[in-house]
């Protein structure tokens, strides 16, 4: 292992060393636009706003400790509580070695940014420590939301595990729900907290750059925490579910060293990386229409449009929590007294009652803010209907998104019962081609979504917008993944109902509980119920697949929000393109521009060397896994039944490994190519080149969506049909199973690494390539820009080959 983090730290210093290099060679006037923004003045009325807003922060932060104390409180049996806590040990080991290599990226990003801003721009000691100091904050604001995640999850599974015997399934409802809106208003309230602080109290001077580092740090934290959280949570699925058709045991056995290594990987990959994702998700997303903001809309409007944004951001706080509320309340009036429900139901309502109650609120805040007898409605008529109708697409779209998600992989779908259907006959392989093609339907429809809601902010844009902003088409399109984000608590509260339920059966098998001598009488006396084991196990199963779906909805309304607030960015650097160089956009952002075309192939083909790459990482460490536990399992009849802690502690350390090796050639490829592109797009010889860059980030996007919903919804479709199998036909063990195990742990890599990390990729490409493109086309450096593209392409490309060629199954070692 030694040998292993010192080569893992030559790798990372190598090319830190690389790029820094390149940085010494941009002139002192090579930098400005996003980094130079200047935030506009407040009046004492919006000043107040933003202090109200810090307030809602504070108190929806109270709300989530609330609701963590109070999961805190469920009684659990030992057993299970001495379960949750290995797992959250080995969480907490695999955070910290994640943590340092997030240092190494922060020394790296520090000395970056303060030659950047120090020398560079000449802000000053203070102004750089400002902006470093956001910088860090980002960075650490992801890394501690996620840390946070983890604790929760890892109380509340053993918690539900344990109350599954009480035969009281709403009980099971409400506490993975209740650890969700934890997290969710939590996460939601320190990013908000974070960027409100910004604008109120940052110089207006240094804010936008202030904005750009918080954006940049978050993106970091993201992007790294979500790559090899995907990798190592698959490595360890694959290792752990295989054995089930090698030595034909039973789910989650404790004597398989691969379960404990999964349930870590179920947070690794499941929470850690979600709730850094969703942080950075909401940051990144405001910065993209504080920037367009400030760069296409002229004079007062500037200060009225920002403060209506975050305006719009603090009320989905409320909303989601009385959302919950009500929703908690009608949940209860339908299922009290049921002994069996559909766990879908209640997690759809709460999605349609927040969609309903934040659209109805968006329209309500508008009119008092910059609605009939305001200042601003004197001057822009009509703006508070136009930006309502068009954020409410997106919100609406956030609650259509899951219901379309489920029509491909709830276990009730068509889609998840051909492929059922298909196993039969065909095995694996007409299992797994079922689930491409509903991955690949669902792709389809969610376009069409997509297109539907962006088409409709489209003709609302054109209802006075172009008045006041240039391009209002784009902003309108920023907005729509501004409102998919208005429920966002919610979001992120069903996307971690899923990691608690697949945690909470298998520490219910861990446990061993049930073969604890007299346990019925011990529960009986120190708990007041009597246990009922075979329903406890049929609840979690259930429940399990409710939450498999509701992972899968959360997925395709991030990955929307990550690219239709990529276009946003995108035509922020357009504009810095126009005012840099003084030509139209439209004169050479066109498809008879040659450069255009090369781009949108360049960007394809990164996003196809990503998901390979990705999935890579995880079939090399799925071997290793699979090696290390055929060799050390142990199924004799005088063996332990409990489970084997240090050979599972080896089967982290295994993931652990393969995971920092895929991200470590995946984010310097990135990062690369991001560079390299861009300043091979420089204006040497003729403005048409930039084009590359421009559609390259297009590209990125397109692509990035529809293999990431093709992957997500095809490995939940081949999820759920495993589901369908285990709880619906009681068929374990049978061949049907082994088909559908087989699709799952072709499934899990799809769901689970690859499309949900194209989500931070994505927007940490159009990030970064908005400063580096800036460097690209200024007048002392556009000259030799294509040289230094060169040099990263070829760093690029190394990596590139290094993401399959030093990733192969080795024999030998």
């Amino acid at each position: 292992m030694y040998l292993q983090h010192r080569q893992l730290r030559k790798n990372v210093l190598r090319v830190l060393l690389i790029s820094l290099l390149m940085g010494f060679f941009v002139p002192l006037s090579a930098f400005a636009g996003e980094a130079d923004l200047k935030t506009p003045p407040l009046s004492s009325t919006q000043n107040s706003i933003l202090y109200i807003g810090m307030l809602i922060c504070l108190l929806g932060m109270l709300f989530g400790v609330f609701q963590f104390l109070k999961i805190k409180k469920i009684a659990a049996h030992k057993s299970m509580l001495d379960v949750a806590d290995t797992i959250y040990q080995t969480c907490r080991t695999y955070l910290v070695q994640q943590g340092k290599f997030l240092g190494l990226l922060l020394v790296f990003i520090g000395v970056c940014i303060a030659f950047y801003f120090g020398f560079l721009q000449d802000k000053g000691a203070g102004g750089v420590f400002l902006i470093l100091f956001f910088t860090v904050m980002g960075i650490l604001g992801s890394y501690s939301v996620a840390w946070y995640g983890i604790r929760m999850n890892t109380m509340a599974n053993s918690r539900m595990a344990f109350s599954s015997l009480e035969r009281k399934p709403l009980k099971l409802l409400s506490i993975p729900l209740d650890s969700g809106m934890s997290i969710g208003v939590i996460l939601i309230c320190v990013e908000l907290l974070m960027m409100l602080i910004i604008l109120r109290f940052v110089p207006h001077e240094l804010a936008g750059a202030a904005f750009i580092g918080f954006a940049i740090g978050e993106s970091l934290g993201a992007s790294a925490l979500r790559i090899a959280g995907g990798i190592f949570t698959k490595i360890a699925d694959i290792g752990s579910d295989l054995m089930k058709i090698v030595f034909k045991i039973k789910e989650d056995d404790p004597r398989n060293p691969g379960v404990i290594a999964d349930c870590t990987g179920d947070n690794a990959g499941d929470s850690i990386g979600p709730t850094a994702d969703g942080f950075e998700t909401y940051g990144v997303t405001g910065v993209a229409l504080i920037t367009f903001i400030v760069l296409a809309v002229t004079g007062k409007l500037q200060s009225d449009m920002i403060i209506w944004i975050f305006t719009m951001r603090i009320l989905m706080i409320v909303t989601s929590i009385a959302s919950f509320y009500i929703n908690k309340l009608f949940s209860k009036i339908r299922f009290a007294d049921s002994i069996n429900i559909d766990f879908e139901k209640p997690l759809s309502s709460l999605i349609w009652i927040t969609s309903f109650l934040s659209i109805i609120a968006t329209f309500f805040a508008s009119f008092l803010m910059i609605g009939p007898g305001t200042v601003t409605n004197e001057s822009s008529g009509g703006l508070w209907l136009v930006l309502s109708v068009i954020i409410s697409c997106g919100t609406l779209g956030a609650a259509l998104i899951p219901e379309i998600t489920k029509i491909f992989t709830s276990p009730k779908s068509v889609h998840v019962k051909e492929t059922v259907t298909a196993s039969r006959e065909g095995g694996p392989s007409l299992n797994i081609l079922s689930g491409i093609v509903a991955g690949n339907f669902s792709a389809f429809w969610k376009g069409m979504v997509f297109i539907v809601l962006m088409f409709g902010a489209y003709i609302a844009s054109r209802m006075g917008l172009a008045d006041i902003m240039s391009y209002p088409s784009v902003f309108a399109f920023g907005l729509v993944a501004f409102g998919f984000l208005g429920m966002g608590p919610v979001t992120i509260a069903v996307d971690s109902y899923g990691p608690v339920t697949d945690n909470a059966q298998s520490i219910y098998e861990l446990s061993l509980i049930e073969a604890i001598p007299d346990i019925d009488s011990e529960i009986e006396k120190n708990f007041g119920f009597k246990p009922d084991f075979e329903k406890a196990k049929y609840y979690l199963e259930a429940n399990d697949g409710a939450g498999n779906t509701f992972k899968a909805t959360a997925k395709p309304v991030l990955i929307g929000t990550a690219v239709v607030g990529a276009t946003t960015m995108i035509f922020s650097l357009i504009l810095v393109i126009k005012d840099t160089l003084g030509v139209k956009p439209e004169e050479i952002l066109n498809l008879l521009n040659p450069f255009t075309i090369l781009g949108f192939l360049c960007g394809g083909a990164v996003i196809y060397w990503f998901t390979g790459a990705s999935i890579q990482a995880v079939s090399t460490g799925a071997y290793r896994a699979v090696e290390y536990i055929k060799k050390n399992i142990q199924l004799d009849e005088d063996a332990s039944s409990k489970a084997a802690v240090e050979q599972s502690k080896e089967v982290v350390k295994i993931c652990t490994q393969y995971a920092q090796k895929g991200m470590v050639n995946i984010f310097v490829a990135v990062f690369s190519f991001s560079l390299a592109f861009a300043f091979l797009s420089a204006p040497k010889s003729g403005n048409e080149s930039v084009a590359l860059f421009v559609s390259y980030l297009v590209s990125i996007a397109v692509f990035g969506l529809y293999q990431a919903i093709f992957m997500a919804n095809a490995g939940g479709c081949w999820d759920n049909a495993k589901k369908v199998v285990e709880v619906d036909l009681q068929q374990k063990g049978t061949p049907l199973h082994d088909a559908t195990v087989v699709g799952d742990t072709v499934g899990d890599p799809f769901k689970d690494t690859s499309s949900v990390a194209l989500n931070p990729i994505i927007k940490f490409t159009t990030l970064f390539g908005l400063l580096a493109m800036e460097i690209a086309i200024s007048d002392t450096f556009k000259d030799i820009a294509p040289y230094a593209g060169i040099v990263l392409m070829a760093c690029a490309l190394y990596f590139v080959w290094r993401s399959f060629y030093k990733m192969r199954v080795n024999k030998e070692n």
